[in-house]
């Protein structure tokens, strides 16, 4: 104040400068004064309810209550209640902390206060189910969902975040809101029909020979109300019918919600005992024809009856127009045997199921031309073909299953040479009589779809007859003239 006093006594000298310092001197003692009074006193504030408190929202907001007082002062006036102000943003529909302002005034002097407020949603979700009582629901339908609402009285409506899960056969409801309260509901159903049973005819296990196709021998299926469910009974295995081994098939219903029923079925299947092969008790010839029938099976039939002499076909289904010719050949008194329907090396040894296909197709032909199976079979390329490479053991494979099932298959050890660079009928016939000259058993390959190889035929039977040879049919305990298998 002196400092002030002198900086205005330079700047204004003489007697107005005396009256402003005057009245400057004046103002500072009144402030002064002023300080001096409230730096004397004390204003308090007395909250009703907590400092810090909560508030559920979408409630009103009321105020516990405040009052301020201020204490003596200098002039000893005694205490005094102040009016107080109170201001806040509160929200009480926005969860989140907000404050509560209190503003007390006195001499001109503002003194506050703050309470808080946390708006909270402590208020669970309410999840409502729809059907609740007297749900009623099968074994294999399972639970099928009635429906359910959710809602919150913050977040609103909840329905698409209700979780469920079927917990001991009760589906269970579960919802949780924003703040983390939870719902939790219990829906229990009433199964009208219990679980389904099974049965399978013929017994859990079953024996059978093995062959080209198995037909199983046939189950049902019922549920506890007597409901036929056989229709929804599915199979999982195989049978091999034409290999000889156990196998095993389960059968099974399954319900909506995962369970399933199930009986199982063990099928064994047995080789077939083939005969033993037989020696021929004179020196025979087994005249076999592949690839037919053909244009010129007729012909071929035609020399066989002139003389009386059977002969072996192995048929495939290349040619339907002279599928007939099977059909007489049996008549007459030959054989029949399997040469597969396509003869596509690259099909028929891609698989077993493949080649077994393919040869199911020739039985078919054979029984619709002569009212009867054969045994017999021919490998095109013979057991010892290297084409089939592509798939190693293939070979193998199938000359163990074709045995199983009671199929013998025919090699030859006497060979025309019409399936290579033989083309004429002299060098055909040559090639047959010194392969069959002082052999006891001679199994001749021949085609029937080349006119010069049948045609060399009478000379073979004309020779043979003359030389003391008979002719015969293949059987199964006929010589097999295997070459050895190499794949």
């Amino acid at each position: 104040m002196k400092k002030l006093f002198l900086k205005l006594k330079r700047i204004m000298p003489g007697k107005t400068g005396l009256v402003v310092m005057a009245i400057l001197l004046v103002y500072a003692v009144a402030v002064t004064a002023a300080a001096i009074i409230v730096d004397g006193r004390h204003v308090r504030f007395y909250m009703t309810g907590p400092e810090e408190m909560e508030l559920e929202c979408f409630e009103p907001y009321e105020e516990p209550g405040i009052y301020a007082v201020s204490s003596g002062s200098i002039f000893g006036d005694g205490k005094k209640h102040l009016h107080v102000e109170v201001s806040s943003q509160l929200d009480n529909t926005r969860l989140g902390e907000y404050t509560i302002k209190y503003t007390a005034r006195y001499l001109f002097q503002d003194y506050s206060t703050e309470r808080k407020v946390k708006v909270v949603d402590k208020i669970s979700p309410v999840l409502e189910l729809k059907y609740l009582e007297g749900y009623e629901a099968s074994w294999m339908t399972g639970y099928q969902e009635e429906g359910y609402v959710a809602t919150d009285n913050y977040d609103g409506d909840l329905t698409d975040k209700v979780e469920s899960r079927l917990e001991d056969n009760r589906m269970v409801y579960t919802v949780t809101d924003s703040s983390g309260n939870t719902t939790t509901m219990v829906r229990e159903p009433l199964y009208t029909q219990g679980k389904p049973e099974i049965i399978l005819e013929g017994g859990s296990e079953i024996s059978l020979t093995a062959s080209l196709n198995f037909t199983d021998p046939g189950y049902s299926a019922k549920d506890s109300m007597g409901n036929d469910m056989t229709e929804l009974v599915q199979i999982d295995g195989e049978v091999c019918p034409y290999k000889a081994g156990s196998y095993e098939l389960t059968y099974y219903i399954q319900s909506q919600t995962g369970d399933s029923v199930s009986a199982k079925r063990t099928v064994t299947v047995l080789p077939v005992n083939n005969p033993d092969i037989v020696s021929p008790d004179v020196n025979t010839i087994y005249l076999t024809f592949d690839d037919g029938p053909g244009p010129y099976t007729g012909r071929l039939l035609d020399v066989l009856a002139k003389y009386n002499v059977k002969a072996t076909f192995f048929v495939t289904g290349a040619n339907s127009k002279y599928f007939d010719q099977i059909g007489r050949a049996y008549r007459e008194g030959h054989s029949i045997g399997v040469h597969t329907y396509s003869h596509n090396y690259k099909s028929i040894y891609s698989s077993e199921d493949a080649f077994f296909q393919d040869f199911n197709a020739v039985e078919d032909l054979i029984y619709n031309q002569t009212g009867s199976y054969t045994q017999l079979c021919r490998f095109p390329g013979g057991s010892s073909n290297t084409v089939s490479n592509f798939n190693p053991g293939i070979m193998t494979s199938l000359a163990a299953s074709l045995t199983d099932m009671g199929y013998q298959y025919f090699d030859w050890n006497v060979s025309s040479g019409d399936a290579g660079e033989t083309t004429d009928t002299d060098t055909v016939a040559k090639n047959i009589i010194d392969g069959c000259s002082g052999r006891r058993a001679s199994v001749v390959l021949q085609h029937d779809i080349k006119d010069y190889s049948v045609n060399a035929v009478e000379q073979v039977i004309i020779w043979g007859l003359n030389n003391g040879y008979v002719f015969r049919a293949l059987d199964v305990s006929s010589p097999h003239a295997h070459h050895g298998i190499n794949n």
